[in-house]
């Protein structure tokens, strides 16, 4: 069956999933060249530190744990600190966000990592002006709920559930998983975790397209048997008693990227300053929020209801390294929801070229992307490390080291066509 997305079904290839690209030339699959990504390549034009551009900036949370250094950053001055008068707007859905950030009624976003990447190889609907990526807001922090029905039949492996969905999927009644946005996060983690039970999410269940504050009320009305999201709404489907975490997404891939602040192209291209002083304060309040101390504190701003507006004892639940999954079992040894440490907030080009290689693997792409081109043009590290610069921050700079999912399965930057078709599960014609 294939995957169902409710808000951009309007923008789905007119290939209607095929692979076109059946033998592509032996050259393109060659390894990349990765000096191409490495920030000094690029020759910026970022006007040195001064103040903003653009004083008023308005910056779209979705109601998400990890939009918090937003919040903290206008709450605690460091917007202000660095010359910025900060309007914080919380939306309904990822593709209200994207509307309103394509139509300049935002100047940036909290965004779903696959959302600027997506919007570059027209994955994000139609006249999407391209996104730029200066900063990742957070790592870690998402998972992957079950409903209370299969509570004590499956846990943390995928491969147990196979039987039940080709059962369900035989009888015309198909397993129904929400995610958040078909090229977002969430759609890869959990696409990523069925395949490797070997159920194929593009033809053994349905996949539906749920905002992240709907997805604990669907599963109580049995619409759906599984999603995956962001926090608060895992440990919202726990409280309820409709669901428990099956496994958390750091388990899937330790130390993912999950959200960036994206910006449009054309506004960080013509006020540079002004994305500046937004990095800057976003690293103050990243290192603030990554502290244990003020994680109670932190839970009480997030829970106000122009930011997320749930019990204070729920945001806090998820934050830190203890996890309770909801069918007995526990964890305090997470690295958590990040938003600072081990240079979280470096944008990452190989991340991209990850992304890529799951839109080709899930049909999303019938050709062959331009891996480096796309990378480069949607990452920007220049901006970043001309922020820092300027802050005095030592950071730990580009990563093209590979990268180890929960399978054993590596992902190496080189490679990612070959590590796209390399698996058994793919839309890529061997």
């Amino acid at each position: 069956m294939n995957s169902i997305d409710l808000d951009l079904a309007s923008n789905h290839d007119a290939t209607n999933g095929r692979v076109l690209d059946l033998d592509p030339p032996a050259e393109r699959l060659a390894a990349l060249d990765l000096a191409a990504l490495a920030p000094g390549s690029r020759a910026s034009g970022i006007a040195a530190e001064g103040a903003p551009e653009v004083a008023q900036l308005s910056f779209g949370i979705l109601p998400l744990v990890d939009c918090a250094p937003i919040v903290v950053a206008q709450a605690h001055g460091f917007f202000a600190k660095h010359g910025i008068e900060a309007n914080i707007t919380k939306l309904a859905s990822w593709t209200a966000l994207r509307d309103a950030l394509n139509s300049g009624a935002l100047h940036a976003a909290h965004m779903l990592f696959g959302m600027p990447v997506g919007a570059a190889v027209g994955k994000l609907g139609n006249d999407q002006k391209p996104l730029i990526v200066p900063w990742i807001l957070s790592r870690n922090g998402q998972a992957i709920t079950l409903g209370a029905k299969h509570r004590g039949k499956f846990a943390a492996d995928p491969k147990a559930l196979r039987p039940l969905a080709l059962e369900q999927r035989d009888m015309g009644r198909p397993m129904v998983f929400g995610i958040t946005l078909a090229p977002g996060t969430h759609s890869m983690w959990l696409r990523y975790w069925l395949a490797v039970g070997k159920i194929d999410p593009d033809k053994d269940v349905a996949l539906i397209t749920v905002p992240p504050p709907q997805m604990a009320a669907n599963m109580r009305t049995g619409r759906m048997d599984g999603f995956c999201v962001g926090e608060p709404w895992n440990a919202r489907a726990i409280a309820d008693g409709v669901g428990f975490t099956a496994i958390c997404t750091e388990e899937i891939w330790p130390d993912h990227p999950e959200k960036v602040l994206a910006f449009t192209e054309e506004f960080a291209e013509a006020n540079p300053r002004a994305v500046k002083a937004t990095l800057k304060a976003l690293h103050e309040a990243s290192v603030w929020c990554d502290d244990p101390q003020n994680h109670d504190a932190l839970a009480e701003l997030l829970a106000h209801p122009e930011f997320i507006g749930a019990p204070v004892e729920m945001l806090r639940a998820r934050l830190g390294k203890s996890v309770d999954y909801g069918d007995g079992r526990k964890r305090d040894d997470l690295r958590g929801l990040t938003f600072n440490a081990r240079n979280a907030n470096y944008p990452q080009a190989k991340y991209a070229l990850w992304w890529l290689s799951q839109f080709r693997r899930w049909t999303m792409l019938p050709l062959v992307p331009d891996y480096l081109g796309v990378a480069t043009r949607v990452m920007r590290p220049d901006f970043y490390e001309a922020a820092m610069a300027e802050l005095g921050v030592t950071h730990g700079g580009v990563d093209l080291s590979p990268e180890t999912f929960f399978d054993g399965r590596t992902f190496d930057p080189a490679s990612p066509e070959a590590y796209a078709a390399g698996f058994q599960i793919t839309s890529i014609r061997k």
